[in-house]
Order: structure tokens, then C-alpha cells, then sequence
């Protein structure tokens, strides 16, 4: 909930900062540029989450085909557009406030190129799938900006993009439990927001500078992982003359080994040695990829 009239937190156990990362640039895909903030050395992962890309694509630059088992991608445009196409015949162009939530499972070759000229941008956040989920059938959930729900008090709006806010709930069902909410704060403006107890919870600060966690923290600036500690919620104020726009992301952590391999993620060596094998030959999910070319 937000609230203008106290500077206090609103928690009986408010969740600090406990690490802030600068997320760094860095080449991805053909050509394309991301800033990295999760699935970096400094913060390899951050259970259930992988990685968060904050991506920035001009063609003729892209992520060209390629495969992914085990895990969520959800690609959230900020920017212009991106159009995918994957080997089931599945298509499709995501613009600005768009979200496309997609579940890997046992199996997708895909391909995510920008749709138009200059500068397309989003962020990307990868969620691990539980062990007994990573071999599920794939699926998507495309969620154009219009039927992103809102809500708005006291100078704070939110899109909710997963999960809930002041009563207000996503369409989108996450297959590990996750909360993932875009928040603008006017100057002045203030928001306390409840998080499970025992959920893992981080921000990404897209623009401007809050304060998070107490009110005499120091300000920080855009492009900026905030990793929170435990407790029931967290509290971040504006304290600038600019907006703020953060996300708030925050998921059930599975608990359960991690294996990665680039576009594989696992819960042992012998499963990312099966999931090239059956990417190499065409096998157990990925029997489409054998022909099958991005146009």
C-alpha cells in the first residue's frame, strides 16, 4: 500500500538492502547489448531467479535462434518492439507495456529480433522452473500493455505484471509462485509494499533515484539490483525532484540445485549432457528444431 503520511516503515519486520549491484554492459545474442544484473559473477543467481537482462537491441543486431529447457523467460518491452517466432509454428510482435511470460519446459527453439528501427528496449528475467516442472509441455502468456492491470493512489502508480497490489491482480499465472510489480513514484511520493515472509525479493531501478529499505538510507540511481533481505515488506521513497520507476520483483525459491548451461538449466550435470544430446539430435521436446529455420 502506499502512503503519504508517515516516513516510518509500515512493517514490523521492513526488509533492507543487503547487496546493490551495478548492472554492467555487455554483448549478447548477434550484436545486441545488455546490462547485466543477475547471472553475472557478483550474483550468479538469486533463487528461483537466473538472470535480469536489461537489453537494448538496434537492428540489424538480435538474439538469432536458440534454445532454452528448464525455465521461464519473461521479456517485459519498454521501448519499441520485438517480434518471436519459435519452432511450433508460434509467432508474434510484443511493444511497449507488453509482457510475454514463457515457459520453457522441456523445450523451445526460438528467436527474438527487433521489430522495427532504433533502439528497442526491455527487460528480461529468467525464473527457474522446480525440478518436477522443468520437462512440462511449453507454453506462453502474451499480455498486451492495455490488459496489464493498474493501479494508482497517493502519487504511486503500479503496473502489475504478475501477482497483486491494493486488490488489484495479474492475469498471468507463474508456475513459480512470483510477484512481479513496475512502479512509478511522483517526487515525494512513497510506497510500502508486503512481500512473503519466505520469498526472495530484489528491485531494478529503471529511472530516477529512491531511497529503499529505511528513510535514511543514501539514494540510488538507475540501472541498479537492489538484493532485499527477510521480512514482511519493503518501503522506498522519492526523495528527488524526478519520477522513480523501479520494478519489485520477488519469487518462492525452489531450493533445489542449480546446473546451468548457457541456454539450459538443470538440476544435475547429467540432465544438461541429456538436454544437448536431445537438442543435437532432435529428441524429447526438441523434435521440431530439426528443420525448422527463424524466416
Amino acid at each position: 500500500m502506499s502512503s503519504s503520511g508517515h516516513s516510518l516503515s509500515a512493517f514490523d519486520r521492513p526488509r533492507s538492502v543487503i547487496k546493490k549491484i551495478l548492472a554492467q554492459l555487455q554483448n549478447e545474442g548477434d550484436g545486441a547489448v545488455v546490462r547485466r544484473g543477475i547471472g553475472r559473477n557478483d550474483l550468479k543467481n538469486l533463487d528461483p531467479f537466473l538472470m535480469l537482462d536489461d537489453f537494448s537491441v538496434t537492428p540489424p543486431a538480435g538474439f538469432p535462434d536458440h534454445p532454452h529447457r528448464g525455465f521461464e523467460t519473461v521479456t517485459y518491452m519498454l521501448q519499441g518492439g520485438i517480434t518471436h517466432q519459435d519452432f511450433a509454428g508460434h509467432k508474434g510482435t510484443i511493444r511497449t507495456g507488453d509482457v510475454q511470460w514463457m515457459t520453457a519446459g522441456r523445450g523451445i527453439v526460438h528467436s527474438e529480433m527487433p521489430a522495427g528501427a532504433g533502439s528497442q528496449k526491455g527487460l528480461q528475467l529468467w525464473i527457474n522452473l522446480a525440478s518436477r516442472d522443468k520437462m512440462m509441455k511449453p507454453r506462453y502468456q502474451e499480455i498486451p500493455s492495455d490488459n496489464i492491470p493498474r493501479a494508482e493512489k497517493d502519487g504511486v502508480e503500479v503496473r502489475v505484471i504478475a501477482g497483486e497490489f491494493m486488490g488489484v491482480r495479474s492475469p498471468i499465472y507463474t508456475q513459480t509462485p512470483t510477484m512481479y510489480l513496475d512502479f512509478t513514484l511522483k517526487p515525494r511520493a512513497q510506497v510500502h509494499q508486503s512481500i512473503p515472509d519466505t520469498w526472495t525479493s530484489f528491485v531494478y531501478i529503471i529511472d530516477g533515484e529512491g531511497v529503499f529499505g529505511s528513510p535514511n538510507s543514501s539514494p540510488v540511481a538507475a540501472h541498479h539490483v537492489l538484493v532485499l533481505g527477510g521480512g514482511n515488506g519493503v518501503s522506498v521513497w522519492n526523495k528527488s525532484s524526478k519520477p522513480l520507476r523501479f520494478v519489485l520483483i520477488a519469487g518462492k525459491p525452489l531450493n533445489e540445485p542449480i546446473v546451468q548451461y548457457g541456454p539450459f538449466v538443470m538440476n544435475s550435470q547429467s540432465e544438461i549432457a541429456q538436454a544437448f544430446e536431445d537438442y543435437r539430435y532432435a529428441k524429447n521436446g526438441f523434435e521440431m528444431a530439426k528443420h525448422w529455420r527463424s524466416q
